[in-house]
């Protein structure tokens, strides 16, 4: 009589140990970091931009504290200084940029092939000025001024990001214009309080300031013909 094989006891699964937990990465403690460790990105950065990037757009870029970057900004700006670069950091329009230095700028305008700059003319930088010092301010005042038609010049400094249409004064319908943090960049300011005074310019600035008080109300017998404008050429060189 043969014996029925005898069936194999289920095997228990041996319970499973819980895996470690991985410790998370840490995090760089912002307030222990110094401003030199950030030099080299806010430069980097700084190289690829084309126009002044303000102080908090670069702490957002490279997620450090604004006041530590504005140190490592200043770093920046000392060591060029010191190690004679040809370069220099300047803070202007609102933000940083690289800058070639003023020492170098024959050398720089002799390797620039003729024709390739492109400037102003003098009625351009004319009108330019008035509406710097007198902003915002109507292009019939401007014209005022000038004793000009300024259509055309007012539209090559438009197309230039000289200057921008400024918001309408309440009840008038004329159009204003002011400059733009452009200009205030092409100018190497950082506000407008940086423009030079007229006075020490001018043979009689309180006449000026007189005659520019009279144009914002001018009487109907001075103001002019609209049926006979002389409008001016605006002629680049």
């Amino acid at each position: 009589m043969s014996a029925e094989p005898m069936s194999a006891e289920p095997t228990q699964p041996e319970p499973t140990q819980p895996e470690p937990e991985q410790p998370e990465p840490e995090q760089p403690d912002q307030e222990q970091l110094e401003p030199a460790e950030l030099t080299a990105p806010v430069e980097a950065l700084l190289l690829m931009a084309t126009e002044p990037v303000p102080t908090a757009t670069l702490a957002q870029a490279i997620q450090a504290p604004e006041h530590l970057v504005a140190q490592a900004c200043e770093l920046l700006v000392e060591f060029y200084d010191q190690s004679g670069r040809g370069f220099e950091l300047r803070h202007v329009g609102g933000g940083w940029r690289l800058w070639t230095r003023p020492e170098h700028a024959d050398l720089i305008g002799r390797w620039v092939l003729e024709g390739q700059q492109s400037r102003l003319s003098q009625a351009a930088l004319e009108t330019l000025s008035v509406i710097a010092y007198l902003q915002p301010v109507s292009r019939s005042r401007v014209s005022a001024v000038r004793g000009v038609n300024v259509d055309g010049v007012v539209r090559t400094l438009l197309s230039r990001g000289l200057i921008e249409e400024a918001p309408a004064e309440e009840g008038s319908a004329a159009t204003l214009f002011r400059t733009t943090d452009y200009f205030l960049e092409r100018m190497g300011l950082e506000g407008l309080d940086e423009l030079p005074p007229l006075a020490p310019h001018l043979p009689d600035a309180g006449a000026l300031e007189a005659e520019l008080a009279r144009m914002v109300d001018p009487s109907p017998a001075e103001q002019p013909d609209p049926q006979n404008p002389t409008e001016e050429n605006d002629d680049e060189h």
